[in-house]
């Protein structure tokens, strides 16, 4: 026992030496060669068992790129992976943006400057729920063009970005094989999964593609994720919830998650989803377990889809993905601490897993051990893949018990460091606080209000045509055609003349049918709303059918056709069209009247959009300031002035009293907001189970809620003293009723008991011959915190989850002295988690420790 417990801080060190290597390699600027073999990607000679997050650049501001990847490699990351966006980097063909949140190499420096490795993700197809897959629009309107396909007018386009995104990473010394951070790059992006749908010219174009990407001589290995056929040298990667049955199709290439699915993204209309981290964990656990080398989470920070971003359709503002780095920078606990726990206990494997192949031993049904053993060096990975029992097995002549749906990692094949079921970290429970209309200061002096209760001005958006350059012809256009996706709005404007006899009347009423492709239909009769209707993120189809009254002589109707994000994943998805493409009828009980080859008007864009009313900067007649305000009234732009919140907690806006609109912060964008759009009644757990597969419906939360209140403003837009915000209300809503909020850690608490391993940096430190015990371990989230206050604390049998703890019919009379005793006043403190410790207020009873505490 003592023996081997005293090998695992020999395999601690060897796993030093080799992250100092890494870290050598990532922060120099000398060369480094980048290669691959079966078992890992090869850097300097040296295979690397790499642990990869997404952190997509435009989705945050570049003041918090250097905060979120500090985390990220605080987590136990190698790699930063992101994609690159076409759209936003050559908005017009041939004119190229790469500034501020779109300063692609920046961001690649700044995971160089933390000594991090990039995987950089060209496509140019990136699917990432964003608009259009990632494709500029002015890509459509190419002559004889057709996407992701054996097409030449495609290929030039898709060649000539590449090379551009290629040719700037050099010229600014990015690659590997320059002495930068990037060590890999991917063409295209799960484009297996629809091949099949382009035939044989589908399959000409995938190696086309990966023949252009080699040419580019980047000097380190290109990807293709999901694409089981990528030819050689291009390494075929896996995407998923699971990948570790996935075989690659060489016996030259490693085995390579390229995204493990952290969460799922929130659509507007759906509940929220999330995957509890014991299942990621398991996850992780396993693909290492069964010969993988390369992981990345997509995401590890998901951000937010900040201007008209956000693809679909339907796809929410909030790109939060239940990531290990929540959508405001803050690392969400307990998932981010325990995947830092599996990594480093990863990491105390490395020597063994880059030394050879591993071994596959049967501990029973459902149950199976892989053993890596070369020389001196052996790690075991033990797995219980049942979803409901735990198991007892035994390895090496030693029993282990297993919970169910969890691994057990043993870097020296003797000791448990960690198990994926088990969780050592602490939880955080945040809060979000809500700023009146006015605050104090901490010396009790009152500051100026974070927004006021009064003082809107207000502009009315005219309904119908406007502009000059309107354009009328017959019949019904489809939106994105029309618009190319220069604004969500297209207005279909035409006129009816009504003698009073006519077929489809009842009197003076006509049922009016309205078939829309999506996303969002407003029906105006004579100036006046008649109703509404959207699709949904299933089907953005609409069938609007409602009586109508009409007036003898003309009537004016008005259809504002809304689009939500364009349709970003699928074969042919630049395709998928939107709006109102008809039949619009007029019935009643002697016939109908079908409009749809009438003559129709369109104006793309409103008028306030032309106006620029969301710039601050342009003073506009259009804005009326006045004591009253129109409120639950469609088409109105509002806005008004306001103070930032003070201090630097990540700042939000809860839209609860609006309807359907956007919202810009001193003319930037924050986004589409959407807080009357409801998740379903029905779908949600009280407790998500862990045990057994995870699907992106299975744990979903706040049914019946809105989808979305919260809407990140990244504290970047923000400025000292007065700042601007605008909002164009679509449906009708009153601005008053928004308020300003501040994301802050109201706890922080954790759960421990007898069973589980010890901490795991006792093992990567420990020099003592003895085993260490478990403990729990709290650590206040801010710097300059202490531990002020321990809220709860038992040692039993306790019950409930952060937040909302309870005593068990066991319990410690000792344990909130020696909690109190150990943590109050101190940043961090470790308990032991043992009867010595507080006494046995229950023998032969597995006994746990719960604390809640609070930090100022």
């Amino acid at each position: 026992m003592a023996a081997a417990a005293a090998s695992v801080p020999r395999a601690a060190a060897a796993a030093v030496a080799l992250m100092a290597l890494l870290l050598c390699a990532a922060g120099g600027a000398s060369a480094a060669n980048v290669t691959y073999d079966h078992r890992a990607v090869v850097i300097d000679g040296v295979r690397r068992v790499l642990v990869s997050g997404s952190i997509h650049y435009p989705r945050s501001t570049p003041d918090m790129w250097p905060g979120l990847i500090q985390k990220a490699k605080d987590g136990g990351l190698d790699v930063i992976e992101t994609y690159v966006f076409w759209d936003i980097h050559e908005p017009v063909r041939g004119q190229y943006d790469f500034e501020g949140r779109k300063d692609l190499a920046a961001f690649v420096k700044a995971v160089a400057d933390a000594g991090l490795y990039v995987h950089l993700r060209i496509g140019p197809y990136v699917c990432a729920e964003w608009n259009y897959g990632g494709f500029p629009l002015w890509l459509h309107f190419i002559p004889g063009i057709k996407f992701r396909t054996d097409n030449e007018a495609f290929k030039a386009e898709m060649q000539r970005f590449t090379t551009k995104v290629v040719d700037t990473m050099k010229g600014a010394g990015l690659y590997a094989s320059q002495g930068g951070p990037i060590i890999l790059s991917q063409i295209e992006n799960e484009y297996g999964n629809i091949d099949s749908k382009y035939g044989a010219a589908g399959k000409a174009y995938m190696r086309w593609a990966a023949g252009m990407a080699v040419s580019l001589d980047t000097g380190v290995p290109w990807v293709m994720c999901q694409q089981a056929d990528a030819p050689d040298p291009i390494i075929n990667t896996c995407n998923g919830f699971y990948c570790d049955q996935f075989t690659p199709n060489s016996a030259s290439k490693p085995k390579v998650w390229t995204e493990n699915w952290s969460g799922w993204f929130l659509s507007f209309g759906g509940a929220v989803p999330y995957r509890p981290v014991e299942d990621l964990a398991f996850a992780v656990a396993r693909f290492y377990q069964r010969g993988g080398t390369f992981q990345n989470y997509y995401m590890y920070h998901g951000g937010t889809n900040l201007d008209r971003s956000s693809g679909g359709p339907f796809i929410a503002t909030s790109y939060d993905y239940d990531a290990p780095i929540d959508e405001y920078g803050l690392v969400r606990q307990p998932k981010w601490g325990h995947l830092r726990d599996v990594h480093k206990a990863i990491k105390l494997c490395e020597p063994a897993l880059i030394a050879t192949d591993p071994s596959e031993i049967s501990l029973g049904q459902n149950a199976e051990a892989h053993v890596y053993k070369s020389g001196s060096v052996c790690a075991a990975f033990l797995a219980n893949m049942d979803a409901q029992s735990d198991k007892t097995v035994t390895f090496n002549g030693k029993t282990y018990k297993l919970p169910a749906w969890s691994v057990s990692i043993l870097p020296d094949c003797n000791n448990v460091v960690l198990n994926t079921a088990q969780i050592n970290s602490q939880v955080t429970s945040s809060e979000m606080r809500y700023l009146g209309s006015s605050t104090e200061a901490s010396d009790d002096s009152s500051i100026m209000p974070e927004l006021a209760a009064s003082g809107w001005s207000y502009a009315i958006e005219p309904v119908g045509i406007t502009k000059d350059n309107a354009l009328t012809k017959p019949g019904l256009m489809e939106q994105i055609n029309t618009t190319a996706d220069a604004s969500d709005f297209l207005w279909y404007s035409t006129s009816v003349t009504v003698k009073g006899d006519e077929p489809y009347l009842n009197g003076s009423q006509s049922n009016l049918l309205v078939n829309s492709l999506g996303h969002v239909l407003q029906v105006y009769i004579n100036g006046k709303i008649v109703g509404s209707a959207s699709g949904s993120a299933s089907s953005s189809l609409i069938s609007f059918q409602k009586p109508i009254t009409l007036v003898p002589g003309r009537n004016k109707i008005d259809l504002l056709s809304a689009t939500v994000g364009l349709s970003n994943y699928g074969a042919f998805f630049d395709l998928v069209g939107a709006g109102i493409t008809g039949p619009v009828k007029l019935s009643g009980p002697g016939g109908e009247f079908d409009l749809s080859s009438a003559d129709w008007t369109y104006q793309v864009g409103l008028k306030g959009e032309d106006l620029r009313l969301y710039d601050p900067s342009e003073v506009s007649p259009e804005w009326v300031s006045a004591n009253a305000y129109p409120i639950s009234q469609p088409l109105i732009w509002y806005k008004t002035k306001f103070t930032a919140p003070a201090g630097d907690d990540p700042v939000a806006i809860d839209f609860t009293g609006m309807g359907k609109g956007e919202a810009w912060v001193n003319g930037q964008s924050i986004g589409r907001y959407w807080p009357t759009n409801l998740a379903p009644q029905s779908g949600c757990v009280n407790s998500c189970n862990y045990r057994g597969a995870y699907s992106s419906s299975k744990c979903l939360k706040k049914c019946g809620q809105p989808s979305q209140t919260l809407y990140h403003v990244p504290r970047s837009f923000l400025q000292p003293g007065s700042n601007d915000i605008v909002l164009f209300e679509q449906f009708g809503g009153d601005p008053s009723k928004i308020s300003f909020v501040t994301r802050q850690t109201a706890s922080v608490c954790a759960q421990v008991s007898e069973a589980h391993p010890a901490q795991i940096d006792s093992w990567i430190s420990q020099q003592k011959v003895q085993r260490p015990g478990p403990a729990l371990r709290l650590e206040c989230p801010n710097a300059g915190h202490v531990i002020s206050s321990i809220k709860f604390a038992s040692f039993g049998t306790p019950s409930g989850t952060c937040g909302n703890y309870n005593h068990g019919e066991c319990s410690s009379s000792q344990a909130l002295a020696v909690v109190q005793e150990a943590c109050i006043g101190v940043s961090s403190c470790s308990v032991p988690v043992s009867s010595e410790s507080f006494g046995d207020p229950c023998s032969g009873v597995t006994k746990s420790l719960v604390v809640e505490a609070a930090c100022s």
